[in-house]
């Protein structure tokens, strides 16, 4: 009797223990300090650079803006550009439903600069909410301090399109567990164009290629699979998995050239390339190549020099699958 007791009691004590550190993760995190008191100049110089970098580089504009998913890579469909609301819901794998939001002066326009930099970089929104890392803070944290900077030029100056996006509602435990992913930034400095490996590693980062073209669980990268792709994307049409982009010679693009991956990408930079159509049932892939392909050709040659110097992995990716009719 005295040891059910003391079970008892051991159990009623864990229970508090665990509540309190609900509590504690609900109301005391995110923690990533308070947003910088900053005031970022829009100059010329630097809002082109941002709307290079928003467009091309750190594809902002691919979640924050309506997609065309009726035409192959889902380019920008008319208007909405920036007005947020690509939808990341439990059906793709994710831990319920997120929202990409409204990033015109419409949304943002009482945030300051300082907040909309914290959001970026630390992934804590104006109101001390955690952001999901689909938004991409733990990559632009490593960024250069000015090419973010740049960025938040840039989408100041949108235009301001006016849609209210739902909010997102993450599953349980993730709601609380969301708290704790916000982090602080640990900035660098842009390297120099001419050190291709250091600057194709920072633009592999910014563009985000190793959160794709891996493995993934429950929406973080599985050590060890980094770049060797398999990332799965679910459709009603069927499965595609992200191909592997190690230089491995067998299953990976070991046997391109340099020229060869350019010539990927700027295929879809022609001012009068129309992505095509697609037929009922077809399979289409969120790799936003119209988007890409506006990167300067020395940028992609920098990030295949560097993808030569990561480690090759042997992972022969069955790029799609068919779901069979009920």
């Amino acid at each position: 009797m005295k040891a059910l007791k003391m079970t008892g009691k051991i159990l009623a004590g864990l229970m508090v223990l665990i509540g309190l550190a609900m509590v504690y993760v609900k109301t005391a995190l995110p923690d990533t300090g308070l947003a910088p008191d900053i005031k970022i100049e829009r100059s010329s110089t630097r809002i082109e650079r941002g709307k290079y970098l928003a467009n091309h580089v750190t594809v902002c504009m691919d979640c924050h803006s309506t997609r065309d998913w009726s035409r192959y890579a889902g380019p920008m469909a008319a208007g909405g550009f920036g007005a947020g609301g690509e939808a990341f819901t439990r059906e793709m794998g994710f831990p319920g439903k997120f929202f990409a939001p409204n990033i015109t002066p419409y949304a943002l326009g009482s945030w300051t600069d300082g907040e909309i930099f914290r959001a970026i970089t630390t992934g804590v929104n104006k109101h001390g909410k955690a952001l999901f890392p689909v938004m991409a803070y733990h990559r632009f944290g490593q960024m250069d301090k000015e090419d973010v900077y740049s960025i938040i030029a840039y989408i100041r100056e949108l235009p301001s399109v006016k849609k209210d996006i739902p909010k997102s509602e993450p599953d349980f435990p993730v709601n609380f567990i969301i708290n704790t992913m916000p982090h602080e930034a640990a900035f660098t400095k842009l390297p120099a164009q001419k050190d291709q490996v250091a600057y194709g590693k920072y633009l592999v980062n910014a563009t985000g290629c190793v959160d794709c073209h891996s493995k993934t669980d429950k929406g973080s990268v599985i050590p060890g699979t980094e770049f060797g792709g398999g990332m799965k994307f679910s459709s009603p049409n069927g499965i595609l998995r992200s191909p592997n982009i190690t230089l491995h010679k067998e299953t990976g693009i070991g046997n391109w050239t340099k020229e060869m991956f350019v010539s990927r990408f700027k295929a879809y930079a022609d001012s009068n390339y129309v992505s095509p159509k697609l037929s009922a049932g077809d399979l289409n892939t969120p790799m936003p190549w119209t988007m890409y392909a506006g990167m300067e050709e020395n940028d992609i040659e920098a990030i295949f020099t560097y993808l030569s110097t990561i480690k090759s992995i042997e992972n022969h990716v069955v790029k799609t699958e068919s779901i069979p009719k009920k």
